[in-house]
């Protein structure tokens, strides 16, 4: 259930019921909105609990949710959540660009990277620093030194990193160079990795298990929330089906229907949703228009000789003119990119 609170209730008054559903054995997540502060109570309710912490002072109305993820639904939590990371920035009315290649491959190459696309209007730097493969005889990325690269890469250029972590043992190490941590398809529903990540305090980019459905989606969501951090981005980035002429089929219909369900920003993966460069173009003006807050795309100075992933990146002087037309697309629908 959520527990509104008046708009200006005291400190003592949210401490007090923060201590209420403590005492009845739920977990209470408080969230500070614009307007008004909200305290998330998750756990097995007991009979008659509602009634009770309406009668507490400062509380306005208790919520019962039904969706099975709370803390992610927007039933308790209407106002859709922006993100802000450096300029990087999600949400109300801001569709943030995050670009750069599917592995951090060297110094120079990362850093000549950031500054083609930063120079473009992007805000984020993408690059795998650990790469996880389907063979273990492909490039695995440089682990922590790439993690290095990105963050001098970040120092000059201002640009947000985001970066993929693959254990929980790792989350430590990567939040302390990176960003935004992003979690893999394939670790959607990896718990312990979700749990860690929810236990610190910098964004989580959760993309979408290639078999995953939306229930399955937001549930992952809900662990990082539960475990204590209420900045998630929802990425999709295609599904697994019958059709052989994309590597994933990129469903768009999930964009507005998340936002239906969600007040979690939504993001865009044009790249691994098509799997060819020729595609990414057309599928990110559509991303645009089905109303993404975010897109994260697969750019290299060379895609023919990128260590992962060259068939479905474009180039940096592709990613130039991309990024001329989805500005004219996003101004038109009343939106900025970058």
């Amino acid at each position: 259930m959520i527990v509104v609170l008046r708009p200006g209730s005291s400190i003592s008054e949210i401490d007090h019921v923060v201590e209420e559903i403590r005492r009845h054995g739920l977990s209470p997540n408080t969230i500070v909105g614009t307007d008004r502060t909200v305290i998330a109570a998750v756990g097995k309710e007991k009979e008659g609990l509602q009634f009770s912490l309406e009668t507490l002072p400062g509380v306005e109305k208790v919520i019962a949710i039904l969706a099975p993820y709370k803390m992610a639904s927007i039933e308790g939590h209407p106002e859709p959540t922006v993100i802000r990371v450096k300029n990087f920035v999600s949400g109300g009315g801001h569709i943030g660009m995050v670009a750069g290649p599917c592995s951090v491959e060297g110094q120079q190459e990362i850093m000549d990277v950031a500054h083609i696309i930063k120079e473009a209007g992007a805000t984020g730097l993408r690059g795998g620093a650990f790469k996880p493969r389907t063979s273990p005889y492909s490039f695995q990325g440089l682990k922590e030194k790439g993690l290095e690269y990105l963050a001098a890469a970040s120092k000059v250029t201002g640009l947000a990193v985001f970066t993929e972590v693959m254990a929980p043992e790792h989350v430590p190490m990567v939040s302390f160079h990176a960003d935004v941590l992003q979690i893999g398809a394939r670790n959607m529903q990896n718990y312990p990795l979700l749990e860690a990540a929810g236990a610190q305090p910098k964004p989580v980019l959760l993309k979408r298990g290639a078999s995953a459905t939306m229930e399955e989606f937001l549930l992952a969501a809900e662990y990082i929330m539960k475990a204590g951090n209420p900045n998630v981005l929802l990425c999709e980035r295609g599904i697994r089906t019958f059709e052989e002429h994309t590597r994933f089929t990129l469903p768009l219909a999930s964009v507005p229907y998340l936002q239906e369900k969600t007040h979690l920003p939504i993001v865009v993966d044009p790249s691994h949703g098509t799997g060819k460069a020729s595609l990414v173009k057309s599928m990110t003006l559509a991303s645009i228009a089905a109303g993404t807050d975010a897109l994260i795309l697969e750019v290299h100075p060379n895609p023919e000789k990128a260590l992962s992933d060259g068939s479905q990146t474009i180039s940096t002087l592709a990613f130039g003119q991309l990024m001329k037309d989805a500005k004219v697309l996003a101004n038109g629908l009343g939106k900025s990119l970058g």
